[in-house]
């Protein structure tokens, strides 16, 4: 008996340890500011508009603050910014831990490049595909789990909009744009919203057509970006596995084959109008 105590309070133990330190920390300063304003957790929660359970989790750190939820503490505690600082670092806090590295280097890109022969890219998905991909993850992801991915990834689309406008040019492989994940119209839909997002001035997207033969793509997808103090860092990921690379040589290499890519996929109009036939938006 005792050993069963022992031993589901080594799991708890190792369950806490598990929570990343940003999400703590928030916690903490969310714990600081409602003590010092004399609430309790329940007259917070009622207070936000969450539950008690909810509000207890943030700030014990075993669940991220949404922004909502931050928006709302800082208007009741009057935190005067203190936890809407840290928003972004607990939205990355959400993304895969493999990927997180990487996702930190991006936030100070001028510019991105990416190439991508599978999928729609992860900055250009709507919430319903990346909700049917994370659907159809093996082994099966926790719903929470899910919902911390879709969130994170949502998030990091604000590169695309943010001040001073980052360059960001993709080219996607035509099979990415026809393999269906998930219904017709969710795709429809997706290719709605690729035209939306091309059409604004600092987004680049180009088609890599189906036949071309070999091109230097075929190795696999892989990212380039390039930092304010313009460091260039390229990134490449499979099957849950990332990669920075930082090494100048390696990344002046795939520099060179993103330049080949781009000189080989679909230009000007053309890739608007192949998304435009996909999306039921123009004459086939």
């Amino acid at each position: 008996m005792a050993n069963s105590r022992r031993n589901k309070q080594g799991k708890d133990k190792d369950k806490e340890d598990d929570r990343p330190v940003i999400w703590v920390g928030y916690g903490k300063l969310l714990k600081l500011f409602r003590e010092r304003a004399n609430v309790t957790q329940q007259a917070l929660a009622v207070a936000i508009g969450y539950s008690l359970e909810q509000t207890a989790s943030v700030e014990q750190g075993r669940r991220p603050a949404k922004s909502a939820f931050t928006e709302a503490a800082e208007r009741f505690l009057d935190a005067g910014g203190a936890l809407a600082v840290l928003q972004d670092d607990v939205d990355r806090a959400k993304l895969p831990a493999f990927f997180q590295d990487f996702a930190l280097i991006e936030t100070e890109a001028v510019s991105r490049f990416a190439y991508d022969p599978l999928l729609v890219p992860g900055l250009l998905q709507t919430e319903e595909y990346i909700r049917a991909l994370f659907a159809g993850h093996c082994p099966p992801l926790h719903e929470e789990i899910v919902e911390q991915h879709t969130e994170a990834r949502l998030s990091r689309q604000k590169i695309l909009t943010r001040t001073p406008l980052v360059e960001v040019s993709f080219v996607i492989e035509d099979a990415a744009l026809t393999n269906p994940v998930g219904e017709p119209e969710l795709m429809r839909r997706q290719m709605r919203h690729l035209l939306k997002v091309g059409a604004t001035r600092n987004v680049e997207i180009q088609v890599m057509p189906s036949g071309r033969g070999f091109h230097p793509g075929l190795n696999g997808g892989f990212v380039l970006v390039e930092s304010v103090e313009h460091r260039h860092v390229g990134y490449f990921e499979s099957q849950g596995v990332g990669h920075v690379v930082g090494d100048a040589d390696k990344v002046s290499g795939l520099g060179l084959r993103y330049g080949k890519l781009r000189s080989q996929a679909l230009n000007a109009e053309e890739p608007a109008r192949r998304i435009a036939r996909l999306a039921g938006e123009a004459d086939a």
